[in-house]
């Protein structure tokens, strides 16, 4: 039985032509090059990662102990934004390492800013702190 290109057996006879061969950038390892806020920025081949080291675009690389390049970093480049650091994203810390004669212990922030005594907050947010207190039914 003859069958005609373009049948369901080869719905695209002119793509199974070029299957075999491989292009030249599948043998070559490619490099993760990430912007400096860590986000990948493209996959360069080592022609390319040379030109952008040659540029003076790339503030740190990554190497195995082979010598062989893992990833790539790139310098912050002017108009992008800052970096968020891991703090921003953590928010407020309300505790604090406290250094005691037994070693150290963690101890909670005051909100007025003192670290003597038990009370956490202010006085004058102690009537406030006591009413959600007694609405949540706990008092």
């Amino acid at each position: 039985m003859h069958r005609s290109a373009g049948t369901l057996v080869k719905p695209f006879p002119q793509l199974f032509l070029s299957l075999h061969v491989c292009p030249q950038i599948m043998n070559a390892a490619l490099i993760p090059v990430y912007n400096a806020d860590g986000s990948l920025y493209a996959w360069a081949s080592s022609q390319r990662f040379a030109r952008l080291q040659a540029a003076g675009l790339v503030a740190r690389v990554v190497r195995k102990r082979n010598g062989q390049i893992t990833r790539a970093t790139l310098f912050l480049r002017p108009g992008e934004p800052k970096p968020m650091s891991a703090r921003s994203v953590m928010g407020t810390t309300y505790s604090f390492k406290e250094s005691l004669d037994h070693g150290p212990a963690w101890e909670l922030k005051h909100l007025d800013g003192s670290r003597e005594g038990k009370d956490y907050a202010p006085p004058e947010m102690r009537g406030v702190f006591l009413q959600v207190i007694a609405d949540c039914g706990g008092a």
